[in-house]
Formats: C-alpha cells, sequence, structure tokens
C-alpha cells in the first residue's frame, strides 16, 4: 500500500466534506455574519474577549483541541487493530460525528449569549440534567488533565532537550500577547517575532538539556503552569499560547507531508492485524481508543467555554467549529502514517518495531522515531526531536485549556447551583481541580487512557443530544447531530461496561468505581433527556 495514495486520499476527501458537509451545516444553524458574537455583547477583558483576528483564534482553538489525541490515540490503534480500522474511523468520525458536534457546539453557545454547553442543558431540559451533565464533565476533565500533565511530564524527563521550548514558550507567548493587544503590533510582525524566539529556544534546548531524575516534580510544575495560566485574561497567556503552538503544529505537518512525499515509504504494517486486540474488541474500544483523532467530547466543552467567547464574526465559526475538526483529521492520518510506514511490523532495526514500542507504552517515542525517518531528507537528525516537540507542546496547551473549562463549570455547578460558595472564588476553585488531577496522575496513569477516551466520548455523545433537543426545540431537522449522537452513546456505554469489568475483576477499584460512576450518570442523564425530549414534542 502507497503511503502517499493513503495520505493525499484522505486530504482530498476532508477537502471536499469541508466544502459541502460543512456548507450544509452552516445553513443548518442559520449562521449569519450580522449577527453580533457574544465577545462583543459581552466583553469582560478577561473571559470575553474577541480575538484580533480569526486565524489567531483558530490557533488557539485547535491546540486546544488537539493536544495528544489525535496524535497518541491512532498510533495505538494501528497496532492493535490495524492502519484500516484507524483511518477509516478517523474519516467517518471527524467528517460526520465530530465535526458536527465541534460546529454545533459551537453555534449552540453562541446563540445562548457565550454560555458553556452544560448551561444550555438546564434552559432545554431542567435543571436536574444540567446538574448530572456538569457533574460528569467535571470528572472528565479532571481526567484529561491527569492523563495529558502525566504523558507530559514523563516525556520531558526521557527527552530533556524539549524541557527548555515547553516551558520557554509560556513567555514568549505573553510577549506576543502584549505585542497584539497592548502595543497593537501588526498580526503578521507578531506571529514572526514569536516564532523566531521559539526556533531560538528549540535550538537552545539541544544544547542546554535540562534533565529531571524525578518525573514527578515535572508533573508538579506542569499543573501549577496549568492552574496559574487559568486565571490569567485569556488573551494574555491563552490565546497567544495557542495561536504560536498552532504555527509549530503546522510546521510539522507540512513538513510531515512533504517528508512522504519525498520518501513515500510504503507502509509497513498489515491493513488488518485483529478483531480482538490488547485494548478489548474492535468495537466499540477503537472509537474510544483513536478518541480525539475523531471525536471529543472536550472539543464542545473548549467550543462553548472559551471559543465562543472570543469568536469576532459569526462567519468565521465554521473555519473555526468544523476545519478544525477536519484539521485535527489529517494530523490524525499523518500519525498512523509516521507509524505505519516509518516504523518496522518485525524484524526491522532495534528500536524501531512499531509493536515493540507501543507494547512498552512508548507512544510519544513511537510517533516521534516514525516522524523522523519519514522527514529524514529535510530535517536530518532532528526529525524524531521537531516531532515530540509538536506533540509536546500540544499536550501542554490543553491542560491550560482544560483547566480553566474546569474551573467555569466548577464554579457553575457548585458554587452557584450548589450553593459552595468558596468554589466561587476561582483560586480555591482551581486548586480543588489541580489537586484531584494530581491525586489520579500519580497513579497508573497509562491505565487511565481507555477511561479517558470512553468518557471523553460519553461527553460527546451528550452532547450531541443536548444540541439535537436545541434544534428540535427550533423546528429543525435532528437527525445530522441525532444518529452520530445515540451511535456514539451506543459504543461509549459498552465501552464503559467492558471497562468496568476489566477494572474490577483486575483489582483496580479506583479505576472500576470511576468507570461504574461514569455508566451511572449516562444513563440517568439519557433518561432524563428522552423524558424532557417528550415534553417538548408535547409544548
Amino acid at each position: 500500500m502507497s503511503s502517499l495514495f493513503l495520505v493525499f486520499g484522505a486530504i482530498v476527501i476532508f477537502a471536499f466534506a469541508y466544502r459541502f458537509y460543512g456548507g450544509l451545516l452552516a445553513r443548518l444553524f442559520d449562521m449569519n455574519s450580522q449577527n453580533k458574537t457574544p465577545a462583543h455583547t459581552h466583553f469582560d477583558g478577561v473571559d470575553y474577549v474577541p480575538a484580533k483576528n480569526w486565524l489567531v483564534l483558530f490557533g488557539h482553538h485547535f491546540s486546544s483541541i488537539a493536544g495528544a489525541g489525535p496524535i497518541l490515540g491512532p498510533v495505538i490503534a494501528g497496532a492493535v487493530w490495524g492502519w484500516g480500522p484507524a483511518v477509516l474511523w478517523i474519516l467517518i468520525g471527524s467528517i460526520f460525528v465530530g465535526g458536527v458536534h465541534d460546529f454545533a457546539s459551537l453555534m449552540v453557545s453562541l446563540r445562548s449569549d457565550g454560555k458553556s454547553i452544560a448551561d444550555t442543558t438546564e434552559k432545554l431540559l431542567g435543571s436536574r440534567v444540567r446538574l448530572i451533565f456538569s457533574l460528569f464533565v467535571w470528572l472528565c476533565l479532571i481526567l484529561v488533565i491527569a492523563v495529558f500533565a502525566a504523558s507530559a511530564a514523563k516525556t520531558l524527563q526521557t527527552t530533556p532537550e524539549i524541557v527548555l521550548p515547553t516551558f520557554g514558550i509560556v513567555f514568549v507567548a505573553v510577549f506576543v500577547g502584549l505585542l497584539l493587544y497592548r502595543w497593537r503590533l501588526n498580526t503578521i510582525a507578531a506571529t514572526a517575532i514569536g516564532m523566531v524566539l521559539f526556533f531560538v529556544l528549540i535550538v537552545a534546548g539541544l544544547h542546554l538539556p535540562i534533565r529531571w531524575s524525578y518525573h514527578g516534580w515535572l508533573l508538579v510544575l506542569l499543573i501549577f503552569y496549568a492552574g496559574t495560566a487559568s486565571v490569567l485574561p485569556v488573551n494574555i497567556v491563552l490565546q497567544p499560547r495557542d495561536y504560536l503552538s498552532f504555527f509549530v503544529l503546522l510546521f510539522g505537518m507540512v513538513v510531515g507531508y512533504l517528508g512522504l512525499l519525498l520518501t513515500h515509504p510504503p507502509v509497513q504494517t498489515p491493513a488488518f492485524v485483529s478483531f480482538s486486540g490488547s485494548e478489548g474488541y474492535l468495537l466499540p474500544m477503537l472509537c474510544v481508543t483513536v478518541a480525539c483523532g475523531a471525536i471529543s467530547g472536550f472539543h464542545s466543552l473548549v467550543a462553548s467555554g472559551t471559543t465562543s467567547k472570543q469568536l469576532n464574526r459569526e462567519a468565521d465559526a465554521k473555519k473555526i467549529g468544523y476545519g478544525a475538526m477536519l484539521t485535527e483529521g489529517v494530523l490524525a492520518v499523518l500519525a498512523v502514517v509516521c507509524v505505519t510506514a516509518g516504523l518496522y511490523w518485525f524484524g526491522g532495526p532495534a528500536g524501531l518495531v512499531y509493536p515493540e514500542l507501543v507494547r512498552g507504552g512508548n507512544w510519544i517515542v513511537a510517533f516521534g522515531k516514525g516522524y523522523g525517518i519519514i522527514t529524514q531528507p529535510m530535517l536530518r537528525g532532528l526529525g524524531m526531536f521537531i516531532g515530540i516537540t509538536m506533540l509536546k507542546t500540544f499536550i501542554v496547551t490543553t491542560l491550560d485549556t482544560a483547566t480553566r473549562i474546569t474551573r467555569y463549570i466548577g464554579t457553575e455547578l457548585f458554587g452557584e447551583r450548589l450553593g459552595f460558595k468558596p468554589m466561587k472564588n476561582m483560586f480555591f476553585n482551581t486548586a480543588v481541580v489541580i489537586g484531584l488531577a494530581t491525586y489520579l496522575a500519580f497513579g497508573a496513569w497509562q491505565s487511565i487512557w481507555p477511561v479517558f477516551g470512553a468518557a471523553n466520548q460519553l461527553v460527546a455523545a451528550l452532547a450531541l443530544l443536548v444540541v439535537t433537543a436545541w434544534l428540535f426545540s427550533r423546528g429543525k431537522p435532528t437527525l445530522y447531530t441525532l444518529i452520530p449522537g445515540i451511535f456514539m452513546l451506543l459504543v461509549t456505554t459498552s465501552a464503559l461496561v467492558l471497562l468496568a469489568i476489566k477494572f474490577l475483576s483486575g483489582h483496580k477499584v479506583v479505576l472500576g468505581v470511576i468507570a461504574v460512576a461514569l455508566l451511572l450518570l449516562a444513563g440517568f442523564m439519557v433518561e432524563e433527556t428522552v423524558r424532557n425530549l417528550r415534553r417538548l414534542r408535547t409544548g
């Protein structure tokens, strides 16, 4: 199988999907450039701030939703079930499920004064549903923070050359934010300055590797950064950091695809491995393992949590909401090809055998080595380092965005809804979030990944049901969101059942209890949703 045919065929499919299916969705939600966005109508200088340029917001949104998911998930899936099922699900999921979910969540939030998807739930389906959904989302976000912080800390320990650029970009981002918003510098000039400074950090990191004997200190430092960034004005750290990170990933993607064009290696791994693998059955576990590479409930939280509060013009919603998800699909396909064409299935040089790397839990290293081989003509010996730096940058962007959104939801749920006044304080609220995430991250974090994937996908299914209720209440067609919502609900609940049995029988009590709790919350949420949909229909 030609790797060129595989990747460029996927790009053509994504381009057609954006043009035609994305246009259909824009008409479904009556996207109108004349409508004033919440960033203008509710401007507060902290959370509601219109982005200076749509590309700045695209960079923030894409960097926040990408994270490690679209790379790590496909890398694992390709080894367990084969590249065929992985790529097929990435295409179908991104176009008809994930893209719809992201765009719809953004549009519903824009129509609801920039409120989160959890807050919108109360108006449509009642206070009890909102309460359960908010609790569900809050727990899932803590899993997100724990998984990404732990994986990032481990990578920083094993690859000391990327420590300096990982933390240095934070200070570069603050400087770029000041250039854009305080000193009103041209966007192109500010971007160029930021990128030059970042690549200086990369070169410096190669010559000044910072080694840590214990990854726990790195984990604490990362979570402390995420908590600090989550309480600062969004246009000072979060937005410019994610914007710069987007260009790092864009550079990595362009070089990766150019490398494929020059080397065009054949795919060396099987298209199909087995229906049952180390991660479980192909269905439902493929969907929850690929996770963000096809659909992610976290995306609805970003779209309705931070992006809707920064959108300058409604006309840009399709580019950001639907376009960013398809771009993530392009990245996920590249990740699959890096490990299936760049590495060996068996009999290859030591350290370049795909199943062995994945079996040892070296998912990030597997991607980095495959990427290094594919980009050898251009990056020479720097390919692996650039690949890991690219991935590492996006794991950290997810951390600060996830912490900020968890704070929003914690305030709404515990502070306003349940009347626990300390949770209205952003500093106490954030301390609770990072404390719980740190506790989970110091455990067997690799075991959390399947739970994170299933919980994340279940949030997406429930968000699609909320959007369906919103469309239904306005007399609009609902099949575009209802069908993917039901599919994801069936997939993720069955995955959680299998995981609960696996963890409890293996005496992993905490993870087993989390899986059971998520199932119970989901069951209650679905029952209440169906009951309220009947009420809406009667009304």
